[in-house]
């Protein structure tokens, strides 16, 4: 889950759970009509959820007992900010890319089950890219990696 900023908490639930209230300032571009979005690191390719409106956010990948691995979810927000994930109600251990308006990443953190620690941003962030756990290890991607995006159109 992600936290807008100090003052205003704004849980983006690491795939996971409730978001606590904070703006509702809408995405624009492609990213808010999109519902999934393609993903590459170098030849490793993810395609995922996106979740941007507050209420995909909050939801998250809550309660899911599986993901398969080359998914998970792309977190977008309206704005770039210190953004913080938690782990309510997921039962399945992710790693967290914090990413910036570049698609630089900026820090990965792991995520256990049902964790309700926020854990935050190291600087302002437009994504969060959860998946399962060891993905980003398997793959080589790294803080500092680039990401390729593309948002997709709804099916």
């Amino acid at each position: 889950m992600l936290a807008s900023s100090r003052s205003s908490l704004v849980c983006l639930l690491a795939l996971a759970g409730a978001c606590a209230p904070g703006p509702s300032a809408g995405v624009a571009g492609p990213a808010a009509a999109a519902e999934r979005a393609s993903i590459a690191f170098g030849q490793d390719t993810l395609l995922v959820e996106v979740a941007s409106t507050e209420a995909t956010r909050a939801r998250g990948l809550m309660g899911r007992s599986s993901i398969p691995d080359s998914s998970g979810m792309l977190f977008v927000f309206p704005e770039a900010a210190v953004q913080g994930v938690w782990m309510r109600d997921t039962p399945v251990p992710l790693d967290a890319a914090f990413i910036d308006a570049d698609y630089r990443i900026s820090s990965i953190v792991g995520l256990e089950p049902f964790d309700e620690t926020v854990r935050y941003s190291d600087a302002p962030i437009l994504y969060v890219l959860e998946v399962t756990r060891g993905w980003f290890a398997r793959h080589g991607v790294e803080v500092g990696d680039v990401a390729t995006v593309r948002f997709l159109p709804p099916l």
